[in-house]
This record gives C-alpha cells, sequence and structure tokens, in this order.
C-alpha cells in the first residue's frame, strides 16, 4: 500500500512539473525550467530512495541542463 501511496503522489508531482507550465506562457522560459525541475525534484524524492550519490546524480543533471540552456 505504501508503494502505491508513493507512486500516486510522484505521479502528481511530475503532472504538475510537466504540464504546469502551459498555463504560464508569459513567465520566461528559464523561471518555468528552474519551477518544473524544483517540483521534478520532489517527485523524485518520493520515487527514489535518497542515498547521497542519487542526490550527487541530480545535482550533475541540473548543472547540465543550465550549462546546455545558458546563452553564453
Amino acid at each position: 500500500m505504501r508503494t502505491i501511496l508513493l507512486l500516486t503522489i510522484s505521479n502528481i508531482f511530475m503532472t504538475f512539473a510537466w504540464y504546469g507550465h502551459l498555463k504560464f506562457r508569459n513567465v520566461a522560459l528559464w523561471k518555468v525550467i528552474v519551477i518544473s525541475w524544483g517540483i521534478a525534484f520532489f517527485e523524485y524524492c518520493f520515487q527514489v530512495p535518497m542515498k547521497w550519490n542519487y542526490l550527487v546524480g541530480f545535482a550533475f543533471i541540473t548543472l547540465a541542463a543550465f550549462f546546455i540552456f545558458h546563452k553564453w
């Protein structure tokens, strides 16, 4: 039962993270990305056991998105 509850919460967070940005078309894209990734982080906490190496991996993915989308 606990697994079903955690997956349901995870799914709700991801729905807001992926589809929530459609309501805010007048907001800058980088802000929407940061908010979506913030929501996805909490979804990730419900879905994956938060060991230190998972946190480091998530941090690297966040940094990768920053370096890809940053205008140099």
